[in-house]
């Protein structure tokens, strides 16, 4: 199915292979990850993580064969997502978005496709959109969670800059907010005093953002233990350049700070 471009939604093409059989939703942004992501998949399906959520990969334009067809619906994949449009990101969750909320979930969970993070822990997300929240924050800093061979650059940043200006902004303390794995209400993200689905929101604004707006309207927000495991050696899976990808990303809280991102 073929999706054209619409004001806040890129153009994509949308494979369904299986028909929604979930309340929730598991959205994995992903580009060029390779083995990475199989091994996401994989380490899902042990754990039978689509019998609590589908899963769907929202794809900004894999040209490494991670996203063949066959391979993803054998790992339990739901469907594929294909942008084909300008966009990084932010592109591929505001995709991600509007087709959830088209299907009819009731909330959905992102989480990177980097086989960084414990996909195991999506239940405890579900459990807590049950409870009526409608942003949970996954934390490797709260009683446990796991941080595993973060590079202390990254620990540094999190934890003196973009942590406290991010729980200012939101006010409600926040200790993981560069970590996009989270769970959104579909209330949430629906609300007329959101809107996520709007062009501003290209690459990382959006994270940002909706780090902020629940709390900042009286809405429940809270963190859950997860882990973030870093390769011992090698290169950082991650798409985020030294210089300018962390500087773009300081650039994008403090306009979140000053509500630049607000309807």
């Amino acid at each position: 199915m073929k999706y054209d471009k619409q004001p806040g939604v890129p153009e994509f093409e949308c494979i369904e292979f299986r028909e929604k059989t979930k309340d929730y939703v598991v959205l994995i942004p992903i580009i060029n990850e390779g083995d990475r992501i199989l091994n996401e998949l994989k380490r899902a399906k042990d754990s039978n993580i689509p019998d609590y959520a589908d899963i769907a990969i929202c794809d900004g334009g894999s040209t490494d064969g991670s996203t063949d067809e066959s391979t993803l619906l054998s790992l339990g994949v739901n469907s594929l997502l294909i942008k084909q449009d300008l966009g990084k990101q932010g592109a591929q969750l505001r995709m991600g978005i509007w087709w959830a909320l088209k299907r009819g979930y009731k909330g959905i969970i992102t989480i990177d496709g980097n086989n960084k993070d414990s996909i195991e822990d999506v239940p405890g997300f579900i459990e807590k959109l049950d409870q009526g929240y409608d942003l949970i924050q996954g934390s490797r800093f709260v009683k446990g969670g796991q941080a595993v061979n973060t590079p202390l650059i990254r620990l540094i940043a999190v934890k003196l800059i973009h942590a406290p200006v991010i729980s200012m902004t939101a006010h409600q303390k926040f200790t993981d907010t560069t970590n996009a794995y989270r769970g959104y209400s579909a209330r949430y993200l629906s609300d007329d005093r959101v809107q996520p689905l709007r062009d501003i929101f290209m690459t990382y604004e959006l994270l940002a953002y909706l780090s902020v707006r629940a709390t900042q309207l009286g809405m429940k927000a809270c963190e859950i233990p997860v882990k973030r495991e870093y390769p011992k050696k090698g290169k950082t899976p991650t798409k985020i350049s030294f210089f300018k990808g962390n500087g773009q990303l300081l650039k994008i809280l403090f306009r979140n700070s000053r509500g630049y991102y607000n309807p």
